[in-house]
Formats: structure tokens, sequence, C-alpha cells
């Protein structure tokens, strides 16, 4: 794709994402979209599609801005083929894309293939922040609060990580055969908006071990809660 803009706005920057996935479901497939939209998939109600943000390389830096321009790629994956299909077809028939007001044109669509993973083990490096929520409760166990967002190194995280890949292959019909290894580098705090409010997460590099299947298939949804927002996108 390529843009004569020279900014994304920031509140722009991963919310449209979410809204192009769905038209072009609803287009191409509208049952899925619709099932998808209003209840997920799976015994957790899980969305099985994440993206990333626009990325333009040759896009000049600048303090506090999201800069664009000249080529870029978006990048959009699903660990259903029910999924990706019908997008891989839409997306083949467009031209332009508004990308919450800034137009992109379409100048090629590339299929990637999730690595093997033969090892059993992978790295995971997010190109979008990761989010994850917690309990919101206290000691007592009453809750307290329902934006209880945790970053790497708060108390809890890596658990409520472990769990969401475990619900993530509960929702695949794949064995929860998958354990978070180690944390490495941590991003910095970012917040973009979803819905009313704005929700807070970092990028992060993490190891995984457990089944290649299911590892292939979590490299093509994503880290952690909100990937059909954009969050977590695992970087190719």
């Amino acid at each position: 794709m390529t843009t004569t803009a020279g900014v994304i706005p920031w509140s722009e920057v991963l919310a449209p994402g979410r809204s192009l996935v769905y038209d072009v479901l609803g287009r191409q497939a509208a049952d899925l979209g619709a099932r998808l939209h209003d209840g997920g998939w799976g015994p957790h109600r899980m969305v099985p599609f994440g993206y990333s943000a626009p990325v333009f390389p040759r896009a000049p830096r600048k303090r506090g801005r999201y800069t664009a321009g000249g080529p870029g790629t978006i990048e959009i994956g699903s660990p259903l083929p029910e999924v990706l299909e019908p997008l891989a077809r839409g997306l083949a028939g467009r031209e332009l894309l508004d990308w919450g007001g800034v137009a992109l044109r379409v100048t090629g669509l590339k299929a990637g293939e999730p690595p093997s993973f033969d090892s059993g083990r992978a790295v995971f490096r997010t190109a979008t922040p990761v989010l994850m929520k917690g309990s919101g409760r206290d000691d007592s166990g009453e809750r307290v609060t329902r934006q209880d967002w945790l970053l790497p190194g708060d108390p809890g995280w890596p658990e409520y990580v472990q769990r969401n890949l475990e619900r993530k292959a509960e929702t695949l019909g794949l064995k929860p055969d998958v354990q978070l290894e180690a944390v490495g580098r941590v991003g910095p705090k970012r917040s973009f908006p979803v819905g009313k409010g704005m929700k807070p997460g970092c990028t992060v590099e993490v190891t995984l071990s457990g089944d290649p299947e299911l590892l292939a298939a979590l490299w093509s949804w994503g880290l952690g809660q909100g990937n059909s927002a954009g969050f977590g996108w695992i970087a190719a």
C-alpha cells in the first residue's frame, strides 16, 4: 500500500482495523462476520483475528507523532481458514482503504505462512501493545475496579497471559499444551482508544513452549487480549 498522508492521528493508529475486518467479512461472509461480532467463537466467545498498525518504513520519524508516507504494510491474520479466506478475497478486490480518514492505496497482497516451530519453542515479539486485564479484586475478593489493566512486571501479569493462551487453545479445539517460559524486552507504555475508553499496554518479547500447531495458531492470532482491536500483534 501507499499513502500521501504524512501523519496518522494516534487515535486512528489501531482503531480502524476492526471496522475494516468486519466490513470485509460482512461483504464476503456475512453470517460469519455477524457471528464473530455478536457472540465470538468457541466456548470462551473469543474473536480469532488480529492485525497490525500501518507501518511505513521510509516515513521520517517525528517526536510525538505517528508518521506515514510512501510505501507501507498492514498485516492481518487469523488461525482459522474460515476467517482468513474471505478476508483475503475481500481485500483482493479493494483499491483503496479508508484508515480512519487516511487514504491507503492498495498495491498488492502477500500471503504469510507461520513458522513451523518444530522445536516446540517460540520467541514472539509484538509490534503493538499487549493488552491484559486483571480481576479488579482486592485481597478479600471484593471487586474494587473494572479498569484493572496489567503491564509486564505487574503481579499477576504472567498468570493472566498464561490463562489467555490456554483459552485460545480451547477456542480453536486444540489441547492447551503451551507455557509462558520467559518475558524479555518490554517497550514503553502506550494507550489506544477502544470504544469509549483508553486501554494501555506495552510491546513485549516472550518465549513460549508447547505444541507446534498451537504455537503457529497463536502467531497468526496475537498475544494477550483485544487482538481484534489491534493489540498484541506478533511481528513477522
